[in-house]
Protein backbone atom coordinates (compact mmCIF):
# COMPACT_ATOMS: atom_id res chain seq x y z
CA UNK A 1 0.00 0.00 0.00
CA UNK A 2 1.31 3.72 -0.58
CA UNK A 3 1.58 6.23 2.16
CA UNK A 4 -1.87 6.62 3.20
CA UNK A 5 -3.74 9.83 2.77
CA UNK A 6 -7.25 9.24 4.12
CA UNK A 7 -8.29 7.39 7.29
CA UNK A 8 -12.33 7.19 8.50
CA UNK A 9 -12.79 6.65 11.71
CA UNK A 10 -15.39 5.12 13.01
CA UNK A 11 -17.20 6.38 15.95
CA UNK A 12 -16.50 10.12 17.41
CA UNK A 13 -16.49 9.73 21.40
CA UNK A 14 -14.27 9.96 24.10
CA UNK A 15 -11.35 8.15 21.64
CA UNK A 16 -12.41 8.32 17.94
CA UNK A 17 -12.59 11.93 17.93
CA UNK A 18 -9.47 12.94 19.43
CA UNK A 19 -7.78 10.33 17.00
CA UNK A 20 -9.27 11.50 13.58
CA UNK A 21 -8.16 15.50 14.97
CA UNK A 22 -4.91 14.37 15.78
CA UNK A 23 -4.73 12.32 12.56
CA UNK A 24 -5.63 15.38 10.47
CA UNK A 25 -3.59 17.66 12.76
CA UNK A 26 -0.66 16.02 11.30
CA UNK A 27 -1.98 16.01 6.95
CA UNK A 28 -4.17 12.83 6.78
CA UNK A 29 -7.65 13.68 5.04
CA UNK A 30 -10.09 12.32 7.94
CA UNK A 31 -13.67 11.35 7.85
CA UNK A 32 -15.45 10.81 11.01
CA UNK A 33 -18.30 8.61 11.26
CA UNK A 34 -20.71 8.78 13.84
CA UNK A 35 -24.67 7.73 13.67
CA UNK A 36 -25.34 10.31 16.13
CA UNK A 37 -26.49 13.55 13.89
CA UNK A 38 -25.72 15.61 16.54
CA UNK A 39 -22.45 14.51 16.54
CA UNK A 40 -21.46 14.61 13.03
CA UNK A 41 -23.14 18.49 12.88
CA UNK A 42 -21.11 19.39 15.68
CA UNK A 43 -18.06 18.14 14.38
CA UNK A 44 -18.48 19.94 10.88
CA UNK A 45 -18.98 23.01 13.03
CA UNK A 46 -15.44 22.73 14.30
CA UNK A 47 -17.18 21.86 17.50
CA UNK A 48 -17.12 19.01 20.48
CA UNK A 49 -19.77 17.23 22.00
CA UNK A 50 -18.12 16.64 25.17
CA UNK A 51 -15.07 18.25 27.25
CA UNK A 52 -11.72 17.32 27.04
CA UNK A 53 -9.39 19.81 27.37
CA UNK A 54 -7.15 21.00 24.79
CA UNK A 55 -9.63 18.61 21.97
CA UNK A 56 -11.52 21.76 20.52
CA UNK A 57 -8.90 23.78 19.45
CA UNK A 58 -7.55 20.65 17.34
CA UNK A 59 -11.15 20.04 16.03
CA UNK A 60 -11.48 23.68 14.98
CA UNK A 61 -8.45 23.91 13.52
CA UNK A 62 -8.74 20.61 11.59
CA UNK A 63 -12.19 21.66 9.96
CA UNK A 64 -11.13 24.78 9.44
CA UNK A 65 -8.21 23.70 7.13
CA UNK A 66 -10.22 20.89 5.78
CA UNK A 67 -8.68 18.24 6.83
CA UNK A 68 -11.31 16.72 9.05
CA UNK A 69 -15.08 16.37 8.32
CA UNK A 70 -17.96 14.10 9.66
CA UNK A 71 -20.60 11.88 8.48
CA UNK A 72 -23.36 9.07 9.22
CA UNK A 73 -22.15 7.19 6.22
CA UNK A 74 -18.66 5.35 6.37
CA UNK A 75 -16.96 6.22 2.73
CA UNK A 76 -14.13 4.96 1.12
CA UNK A 77 -10.81 5.41 2.54
CA UNK A 78 -7.16 3.66 2.79
CA UNK A 79 -7.59 3.10 6.11
CA UNK A 80 -10.15 2.70 8.65
CA UNK A 81 -9.71 2.81 12.58
CA UNK A 82 -12.87 1.61 14.77
CA UNK A 83 -13.15 3.27 17.94
CA UNK A 84 -17.10 2.01 19.46
CA UNK A 85 -18.29 0.67 22.37
CA UNK A 86 -17.69 -2.77 23.40
CA UNK A 87 -19.87 -3.19 26.87
CA UNK A 88 -20.38 -5.83 28.40
CA UNK A 89 -23.68 -8.30 28.07
CA UNK A 90 -25.65 -9.52 30.94
CA UNK A 91 -23.24 -12.44 31.68
CA UNK A 92 -20.13 -9.95 31.17
CA UNK A 93 -18.97 -11.43 27.89
CA UNK A 94 -18.26 -8.48 25.12
CA UNK A 95 -20.79 -7.19 23.61
CA UNK A 96 -19.55 -7.08 19.55
CA UNK A 97 -22.77 -5.30 18.07
CA UNK A 98 -20.90 -1.80 17.76
CA UNK A 99 -17.96 -3.53 15.94
CA UNK A 100 -20.26 -5.31 13.32
CA UNK A 101 -22.08 -2.18 13.03
CA UNK A 102 -18.72 -0.66 12.17
CA UNK A 103 -17.80 -3.65 9.73
CA UNK A 104 -21.15 -3.74 7.69
CA UNK A 105 -20.47 -0.40 7.12
CA UNK A 106 -17.06 -0.50 5.85
CA UNK A 107 -17.22 -3.83 3.93
CA UNK A 108 -18.91 -2.41 0.68
CA UNK A 109 -16.61 0.26 0.40
CA UNK A 110 -13.07 -1.90 0.13
CA UNK A 111 -11.44 -2.62 -2.57
CA UNK A 112 -8.46 -4.70 -1.51
CA UNK A 113 -5.46 -3.84 0.05
CA UNK A 114 -7.03 -1.56 2.97
CA UNK A 115 -5.57 -1.44 6.38
CA UNK A 116 -8.52 -1.60 9.00
CA UNK A 117 -7.63 -1.25 12.79
CA UNK A 118 -9.74 -1.82 15.68
CA UNK A 119 -9.48 0.55 18.52
CA UNK A 120 -12.26 -0.52 20.91
CA UNK A 121 -10.77 -2.53 24.00
CA UNK A 122 -11.67 -6.30 23.27
CA UNK A 123 -11.12 -9.44 24.52
CA UNK A 124 -8.52 -11.71 22.86
CA UNK A 125 -9.66 -13.12 19.07
CA UNK A 126 -11.85 -10.14 18.46
CA UNK A 127 -9.92 -8.73 15.83
CA UNK A 128 -9.89 -11.76 14.00
CA UNK A 129 -13.45 -11.99 14.38
CA UNK A 130 -13.72 -8.93 13.03
CA UNK A 131 -11.82 -9.62 10.05
CA UNK A 132 -13.64 -13.14 9.48
CA UNK A 133 -16.66 -10.97 9.35
CA UNK A 134 -15.73 -8.35 7.24
CA UNK A 135 -14.52 -11.36 4.72
CA UNK A 136 -17.63 -13.10 5.06
CA UNK A 137 -19.85 -10.32 3.83
CA UNK A 138 -16.99 -9.94 1.14
CA UNK A 139 -15.74 -13.37 -0.37
CA UNK A 140 -13.96 -11.65 -2.51
CA UNK A 141 -11.43 -10.74 0.00
CA UNK A 142 -9.35 -12.42 2.22
CA UNK A 143 -6.92 -12.37 5.25
CA UNK A 144 -4.01 -13.36 3.79
CA UNK A 145 -4.48 -12.58 -0.05
CA UNK A 146 -4.61 -16.50 -0.55
CA UNK A 147 -8.57 -16.29 -1.52
CA UNK A 148 -8.97 -12.83 -2.96
CA UNK A 149 -7.17 -9.89 -2.79
CA UNK A 150 -6.48 -9.05 0.68
CA UNK A 151 -7.13 -6.69 3.53
CA UNK A 152 -5.09 -5.96 6.68
CA UNK A 153 -6.54 -6.09 10.09
CA UNK A 154 -4.93 -5.06 13.47
CA UNK A 155 -5.52 -4.25 16.83
CA UNK A 156 -4.05 -0.55 18.52
CA UNK A 157 -5.70 -0.45 22.19
CA UNK A 158 -6.06 3.21 23.10
CA UNK A 159 -3.88 3.49 26.39
CA UNK A 160 -4.78 7.56 27.41
CA UNK A 161 -5.98 9.30 30.45
CA UNK A 162 -9.26 11.39 30.36
CA UNK A 163 -8.19 14.72 31.09
CA UNK A 164 -4.77 14.37 29.22
CA UNK A 165 -6.00 12.35 26.42
CA UNK A 166 -4.22 15.02 23.90
CA UNK A 167 -1.01 15.09 25.40
CA UNK A 168 -0.90 10.98 25.98
CA UNK A 169 -1.92 9.93 22.00
CA UNK A 170 1.12 11.57 21.55
CA UNK A 171 3.09 11.10 24.15
CA UNK A 172 2.07 7.35 25.41
CA UNK A 173 3.97 4.51 24.04
CA UNK A 174 1.58 1.89 21.90
CA UNK A 175 0.90 -1.45 21.49
CA UNK A 176 -0.09 -3.07 17.78
CA UNK A 177 -0.95 -6.18 16.92
CA UNK A 178 -1.93 -7.55 13.50
CA UNK A 179 -3.36 -10.71 11.84
CA UNK A 180 -0.43 -10.69 9.98
CA UNK A 181 3.24 -9.14 10.15
CA UNK A 182 2.23 -6.83 7.44
CA UNK A 183 -0.80 -5.22 8.93
CA UNK A 184 0.83 -4.90 11.72
CA UNK A 185 3.65 -3.09 10.43
CA UNK A 186 1.32 -1.06 8.19
CA UNK A 187 -0.67 -0.11 11.26
CA UNK A 188 2.82 0.84 12.98
CA UNK A 189 3.45 3.58 10.22
CA UNK A 190 -0.35 5.21 10.09
CA UNK A 191 0.64 5.57 14.00
CA UNK A 192 3.56 6.82 13.90
CA UNK A 193 2.29 9.64 12.14
CA UNK A 194 2.20 11.38 15.27
CA UNK A 195 2.70 9.07 17.50
CA UNK A 196 6.53 9.91 20.02
CA UNK A 197 6.14 7.40 22.35
CA UNK A 198 8.01 3.73 21.13
CA UNK A 199 5.50 1.53 19.06
CA UNK A 200 5.47 -2.18 20.05
CA UNK A 201 4.52 -4.81 17.95
CA UNK A 202 2.88 -7.97 18.66
CA UNK A 203 0.26 -10.08 16.85
CA UNK A 204 -3.56 -9.43 17.66
CA UNK A 205 -4.81 -11.59 20.17
CA UNK A 206 -1.96 -10.46 22.58
CA UNK A 207 -2.62 -6.56 21.55
CA UNK A 208 -6.16 -7.31 22.68
CA UNK A 209 -5.30 -8.64 26.02
CA UNK A 210 -2.12 -6.49 26.96
CA UNK A 211 -4.85 -3.76 27.68
CA UNK A 212 -7.21 -6.27 29.52
CA UNK A 213 -4.34 -7.32 31.49
CA UNK A 214 -3.00 -3.23 32.39
CA UNK A 215 -6.67 -2.25 33.78
CA UNK A 216 -7.00 -5.08 35.19
CA UNK A 217 -3.63 -4.42 37.31
CA UNK A 218 -5.29 -1.13 38.50
CA UNK A 219 -8.31 -2.44 39.33
CA UNK A 220 -6.68 -4.85 41.60
CA UNK A 221 -4.59 -2.56 43.36
CA UNK A 222 -7.98 0.14 43.89
CA UNK A 223 -9.35 -2.71 45.08
CA UNK A 224 -6.38 -3.25 47.82
CA UNK A 225 -7.12 -0.03 48.46
CA UNK A 226 -10.96 0.46 48.85
CA UNK A 227 -10.68 -2.96 50.99
CA UNK A 228 -8.21 -1.09 53.57
CA UNK A 229 -10.29 1.53 53.18
CA UNK A 230 -13.32 -0.56 54.81
CA UNK A 231 -11.10 -2.13 57.24
CA UNK A 232 -9.58 0.83 58.48
CA UNK A 233 -12.97 2.25 59.09
CA UNK A 234 -14.19 -0.78 61.16
CA UNK A 235 -11.00 -0.54 62.95
CA UNK A 236 -11.30 3.57 63.97
CA UNK A 237 -8.50 4.27 61.79
CA UNK A 238 -7.68 7.31 59.04
CA UNK A 239 -7.15 5.32 56.09
CA UNK A 240 -5.45 8.72 54.43
CA UNK A 241 -3.17 8.29 56.97
CA UNK A 242 -2.77 4.86 57.00
CA UNK A 243 -2.05 5.28 53.48
CA UNK A 244 0.62 8.12 53.53
CA UNK A 245 2.60 6.71 55.99
CA UNK A 246 2.80 3.37 54.09
CA UNK A 247 3.91 4.54 51.09
CA UNK A 248 6.68 5.93 53.09
CA UNK A 249 8.14 2.89 52.58
CA UNK A 250 10.54 2.60 49.35
CA UNK A 251 9.09 -0.16 47.62
CA UNK A 252 5.19 0.61 48.49
CA UNK A 253 2.43 2.70 46.22
CA UNK A 254 -1.04 2.32 47.86
CA UNK A 255 -3.43 3.88 45.86
CA UNK A 256 -6.28 6.38 47.47
CA UNK A 257 -9.96 4.67 47.64
CA UNK A 258 -13.09 5.89 46.45
CA UNK A 259 -16.50 5.18 45.79
CA UNK A 260 -15.63 2.38 43.83
CA UNK A 261 -14.94 2.44 39.96
CA UNK A 262 -16.10 3.92 37.29
CA UNK A 263 -15.22 4.83 33.05
CA UNK A 264 -15.50 2.43 30.19
CA UNK A 265 -12.36 0.71 30.76
CA UNK A 266 -11.67 -0.43 34.55
CA UNK A 267 -15.20 -0.90 35.42
CA UNK A 268 -14.79 -3.35 32.29
CA UNK A 269 -12.28 -4.67 30.74
CA UNK A 270 -11.33 -7.06 33.68
CA UNK A 271 -14.71 -8.81 33.27
CA UNK A 272 -13.55 -9.68 29.63
CA UNK A 273 -10.38 -11.66 31.05
CA UNK A 274 -12.84 -13.51 33.88
CA UNK A 275 -15.01 -14.54 30.92
CA UNK A 276 -11.94 -15.90 28.77
CA UNK A 277 -10.76 -18.45 32.03
CA UNK A 278 -13.33 -17.90 34.64
CA UNK A 279 -11.66 -20.55 37.05
CA UNK A 280 -7.96 -19.05 36.39
CA UNK A 281 -8.92 -15.32 37.27
CA UNK A 282 -9.94 -15.74 40.98
CA UNK A 283 -8.00 -12.57 41.81
CA UNK A 284 -9.37 -10.68 39.09
CA UNK A 285 -13.00 -11.85 39.92
CA UNK A 286 -12.58 -10.72 43.44
CA UNK A 287 -10.94 -7.16 42.57
CA UNK A 288 -14.10 -6.36 40.41
CA UNK A 289 -16.43 -8.25 43.01
CA UNK A 290 -14.54 -5.57 45.94
CA UNK A 291 -14.61 -2.53 43.70
CA UNK A 292 -18.48 -2.96 42.85
CA UNK A 293 -19.34 -3.54 46.19
CA UNK A 294 -17.88 -0.48 47.20
CA UNK A 295 -21.00 2.04 46.54
CA UNK A 296 -23.66 0.20 48.76
CA UNK A 297 -20.56 0.61 51.42
CA UNK A 298 -20.70 4.45 51.07
CA UNK A 299 -24.94 4.09 51.06
CA UNK A 300 -24.72 2.50 54.21
CA UNK A 301 -22.42 5.23 55.15
CA UNK A 302 -25.05 8.27 54.45
CA UNK A 303 -27.73 6.45 56.04
CA UNK A 304 -25.83 5.84 59.34
CA UNK A 305 -24.53 9.41 58.82
CA UNK A 306 -28.52 10.89 58.54
CA UNK A 307 -29.90 8.10 60.59
CA UNK A 308 -31.49 10.76 63.27
CA UNK A 309 -32.56 13.01 60.44
CA UNK A 310 -36.59 12.57 59.73
CA UNK A 311 -36.34 14.47 55.85
CA UNK A 312 -32.71 15.05 55.83
CA UNK A 313 -31.23 17.50 52.79
CA UNK A 314 -28.21 15.69 51.75
CA UNK A 315 -25.21 17.20 49.33
CA UNK A 316 -23.70 15.30 46.87
CA UNK A 317 -20.86 16.55 45.36
CA UNK A 318 -20.11 14.99 42.36
CA UNK A 319 -20.82 12.21 39.52
CA UNK A 320 -18.36 11.90 37.12
CA UNK A 321 -16.37 8.48 37.04
CA UNK A 322 -12.92 10.77 37.60
CA UNK A 323 -11.98 13.79 38.60
CA UNK A 324 -12.15 17.40 36.67
CA UNK A 325 -14.38 15.68 33.76
CA UNK A 326 -17.65 14.99 32.48
CA UNK A 327 -17.48 11.44 31.65
CA UNK A 328 -20.15 9.56 33.80
CA UNK A 329 -20.14 6.11 32.18
CA UNK A 330 -20.13 3.45 34.66
CA UNK A 331 -19.65 5.87 37.50
CA UNK A 332 -20.27 4.79 41.23
CA UNK A 333 -21.11 8.27 42.18
CA UNK A 334 -24.14 8.27 39.72
CA UNK A 335 -25.27 4.75 40.76
CA UNK A 336 -25.08 5.50 44.60
CA UNK A 337 -27.07 8.67 43.89
CA UNK A 338 -29.79 7.14 41.93
CA UNK A 339 -30.03 4.26 45.35
CA UNK A 340 -29.88 7.31 48.05
CA UNK A 341 -32.73 8.74 46.24
CA UNK A 342 -35.01 5.59 46.67
CA UNK A 343 -33.41 4.35 49.75
CA UNK A 344 -33.92 7.68 52.02
CA UNK A 345 -37.42 8.32 52.09
CA UNK A 346 -37.97 12.24 52.09
CA UNK A 347 -34.18 13.06 51.69
CA UNK A 348 -33.59 16.19 49.78
CA UNK A 349 -30.80 15.27 47.79
CA UNK A 350 -28.89 18.28 46.53
CA UNK A 351 -26.72 17.23 43.06
CA UNK A 352 -23.52 19.21 42.25
CA UNK A 353 -21.51 17.95 39.06
CA UNK A 354 -20.24 21.38 37.73
CA UNK A 355 -19.06 19.63 34.33
CA UNK A 356 -22.17 18.46 33.01
CA UNK A 357 -25.03 20.59 31.83
CA UNK A 358 -28.19 18.17 33.18
CA UNK A 359 -27.90 14.80 35.16
CA UNK A 360 -28.14 11.73 33.32
CA UNK A 361 -31.71 10.15 32.66
CA UNK A 362 -31.30 7.92 36.06
CA UNK A 363 -31.14 10.85 38.19
CA UNK A 364 -33.72 13.04 35.90
CA UNK A 365 -36.23 13.92 38.98
CA UNK A 366 -33.16 15.58 40.87
CA UNK A 367 -31.40 19.49 40.48
CA UNK A 368 -28.37 19.56 39.15
CA UNK A 369 -27.19 22.57 41.73
CA UNK A 370 -25.03 25.47 40.06
CA UNK A 371 -21.64 26.27 41.50
CA UNK A 372 -23.33 29.39 42.19
CA UNK A 373 -25.22 27.45 44.97
CA UNK A 374 -22.56 25.27 46.21
CA UNK A 375 -21.24 27.27 49.19
CA UNK A 376 -25.08 27.99 50.29
CA UNK A 377 -26.18 24.39 49.53
CA UNK A 378 -23.64 23.03 51.88
CA UNK A 379 -24.74 25.91 54.19
CA UNK A 380 -28.24 24.25 54.43
CA UNK A 381 -26.88 20.40 54.70
CA UNK A 382 -27.73 18.22 56.95
CA UNK A 383 -25.17 15.75 55.37
CA UNK A 384 -22.33 15.73 52.92
CA UNK A 385 -21.47 13.55 50.51
CA UNK A 386 -18.23 13.71 48.77
CA UNK A 387 -17.59 11.55 45.62
CA UNK A 388 -15.42 13.11 42.83
CA UNK A 389 -12.48 15.38 43.85
CA UNK A 390 -12.89 17.92 41.56
CA UNK A 391 -10.83 20.60 41.53
CA UNK A 392 -13.51 23.41 42.18
CA UNK A 393 -14.78 20.78 45.63
CA UNK A 394 -10.73 21.32 46.87
CA UNK A 395 -11.41 25.58 47.37
CA UNK A 396 -14.53 24.85 49.64
CA UNK A 397 -13.75 25.63 52.92
CA UNK A 398 -13.30 23.03 55.18
CA UNK A 399 -14.65 24.74 58.32
CA UNK A 400 -18.16 25.30 56.44
CA UNK A 401 -18.31 21.26 56.92
CA UNK A 402 -17.79 21.90 60.14
CA UNK A 403 -20.81 20.35 62.84
CA UNK A 404 -21.98 18.35 59.61
CA UNK A 405 -22.11 14.83 58.53
CA UNK A 406 -19.78 14.07 56.29
CA UNK A 407 -19.06 11.46 54.27
CA UNK A 408 -15.57 12.05 52.35
CA UNK A 409 -14.79 9.07 49.98
CA UNK A 410 -11.99 10.98 48.30
CA UNK A 411 -10.58 12.28 51.40
CA UNK A 412 -9.89 15.81 50.45
CA UNK A 413 -11.23 17.07 54.08
CA UNK A 414 -9.59 14.42 55.95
Amino acid sequence: MNTIEKVAVIGLGYIGLPTAAILAGNGIDVVGVDVNPKTVESVNRGEVPFVEPDLASYVAGAVSQQKLSAATETPKAQAYIVAVPTPFNPDRTADVTYIKAAARGIAPQLEGGELIILESTSPPGTTQLLGEYIVELRPDLSLDGQGGKAIHVAHCPERVLPGRIMIELVTNDRIVGGLTPHAAELARALYGVFCQGEILVTDAATAEMAKLVENSYRDVNIAFANELSVISDKLGINVWELIKLANHHPRVNILQPGPGVGGHCIAVDPWFIVAAAPDEARLIRQARETNDSKPDWVIQKVQEAVADKISPKIAVLGLAFKANIDDLRESPAVSIVQKLSLKLDGAEILVVEPHVDSLPRQLSGLHNVSLEELEPSIAAADAIVLLVDHDVFKEVDPASTANKALVDTRGIWQ
